[in-house]
């Protein structure tokens, strides 16, 4: 073959690849840091660094400002006029409406998956609890740890009902809701050491077992409920 018609067809192949690696890593940045958004990990009003982000996952900052605007437009985060990064902070009636939709379609979820739980994953989610429960019995929990968990094992469950369209609805409301969710958790509150939490989370893992959706969906309920009553008392939303 001659070689300028090697040139030509290798060229658009290698600079497919490097198109590629990129989005490969834009993609793999913007997970990362919408998990951490999710899971509560960062708190509202918290400024990122997009070179901190950068260091911390080992990439360039140009995968970091692309994962931001990604996540801007979705509302998980926000960047000021001064090109700022920042966690939002919810209003009250922002917190309230989304604790609303969160009952309804993290009830159904949860309903659901009372009906088609398998064995494995209903092994992963009592492996969850226990977790929790060994964190819990700490003279001074890991509030990080706790967090963590408990995303992990709120979404196990709803995994569980096996409806992707409505994970990604869920998926939505955790990103603009989660710093300020799991505020219960990074405090020292009654909530914390009265072990409401992991009574709830006991209450669903028991529906679940128990194939009783109704219990289940109950026991979310009352998590999700006494988790907003205590952040709506706290000094952690904005007034309209």
């Amino acid at each position: 073959m001659p070689a300028e018609a090697t040139t030509a067809i290798a060229s658009p192949a290698i600079a497919s690849l490097g198109k590629v690696d990129r989005e490969t890593m834009s993609g793999r940045v913007y997970r990362d840091l919408r998990n951490l958004i999710m899971a509560g990990q960062v708190c509202p009003g918290e400024r990122l660094s997009i070179r901190t982000v950068a260091g911390a996952l080992g990439t360039s900052m140009m995968p970091v400002r692309d994962a931001i605007a990604r996540l801007a437009a979705e509302q998980a985060l926000e960047v000021l006029p001064n090109r700022t990064v920042r966690v939002p902070i919810l209003t009250r009636r922002r917190f309230q409406e989304l604790r609303t939709i969160r009952l309804m379609l993290e009830g159904h979820a949860t309903a659901v998956a009372a009906e088609r739980v398998t064995p494995p994953a209903l092994d992963e989610i009592r492996a969850l609890h226990a977790a929790f429960t060994a964190e819990h019995a700490h003279a001074e929990p890991d509030a990080g740890r706790l967090i963590a968990i408990n995303k992990d094992f709120h979404f196990r469950i709803y995994e569980a009902a096996e409806m992707p369209a409505l994970m990604q609805i869920i998926e939505g409301l955790w990103l603009q809701i989660g710093p300020v969710l799991n505020f219960d958790l990074r405090s020292k509150s009654r909530r914390l050491s009265d072990r409401v939490a992991l009574r709830y989370h006991q209450g669903m893992l028991d529906g679940l077992e128990a194939r009783d959706g109704a219990a289940a969906r109950a026991a979310l309920a009352g998590d999700i409920t006494t988790a907003g009553d205590f952040i709506l008392a706290c000094d952690a939303l904005l007034d309209e």
